[in-house]
């Protein structure tokens, strides 16, 4: 069940449907990563519509979701990901990389969703070198 939890997760997320994407998630969840710590249902889904609805609405042509290494093992899973989008804030081309673990409840859902990524890889492709280096990644970090 778990396993197909994640699947229905990317797939949604394949298709920029922010809601689908919280209903994924446990009443109690705390996501996590490198930016982020959310809590709740309501808050990662905000992040998921946020996210999906500025893809689909500035750059849709530019949204592109590989996931891989999709498995689950006694309430816990793990998946690649890369997603292909234009930061909305620069319009800068962004290849993610994320490394995602999660942990399921007995319904199959995800109480605590972690995503890894390499955040300065990120701010250099979405920010550029310049914006980075006037210190734009430690004012968004600390964001």
């Amino acid at each position: 069940m778990s396993l197909a939890t994640i699947t229905t997760l990317y797939a949604a997320f394949s298709r920029l449907d922010g809601d689908a994407m919280a209903a994924c998630h446990a009443e109690a969840a705390r996501f996590t990563d490198e930016v982020f710590t959310l809590q709740g249902r309501q808050q990662p889904g905000g992040l998921w519509r946020m996210l999906c609805g500025a893809t689909g609405a500035k750059a849709p042509a530019d949204w592109k979701l590989e996931t891989s290494g999709i498995s689950e093992q006694g309430g816990r899973g793990r998946a690649h990901r890369k997603a292909h989008c234009r930061f909305s804030a620069t319009g800068r081309l962004v290849h993610h990389v994320i490394e995602a673990e999660f942990e399921f409840d007995k319904a199959g859902l995800i109480p605590r969703p972690i995503d890894r990524f390499d955040f300065w890889r990120w701010a250099r492709q979405a920010l550029g070198t310049p914006r980075l280096l006037l210190g734009w990644a430690s004012f968004l970090r600390a964001k």
